[in-house]
């Protein structure tokens, strides 16, 4: 897969984060493929998108940070948060290590549950805060 440069829509700033889960998973990796992961994130930021970042097939717009590294298939789930005036955000939710390349539906359905919880989350937020 080549890489492709993110298209204009998409001007604001881009910025990666990660959930509770997904930063114990990232620091749990091992150096090398934690350095990889990290590379893939800039490269994103910098809006490329190649075989490091891909959106999942059947998923409600989940996408996969890739590193494979000795033999282990790293995988870091995330989505896309588009809804702030001054930034797109880039959420990853878990990650794992496969054996295989093939991502089990079942961490496919909690990073759209992770997804669904943090919208839900952000909303009662902002509707507090109107409130107050």
């Amino acid at each position: 897969m080549e890489t492709q440069r993110l298209g204009n829509f998409m001007e604001k700033p881009i910025e990666v984060i990660f959930l509770r889960q997904a930063e114990e998973f990232a620091t749990a990796m091992e150096e090398k493929a934690r350095r990889k992961l990290f590379q893939a994130i800039r490269k994103t930021k910098d809006r490329l998108i190649g075989q490091w970042f891909t959106k999942l097939k059947a998923s409600d717009g989940i996408y996969e940070f890739r590193v494979d590294e000795s033999g282990k298939f790293y995988r870091v789930f995330a989505f896309w948060d588009t809804e702030n005036n001054e930034e797109t955000l880039v959420v990853n939710t878990h990650g794992l290590i496969k054996k295989t390349n093939k991502t089990p539906k079942s961490e496919i359905r909690k990073a759209e549950q992770i997804k669904r919880e943090y919208f839900e989350e952000k909303m009662r937020d902002l509707k507090n805060n109107l409130k107050g």
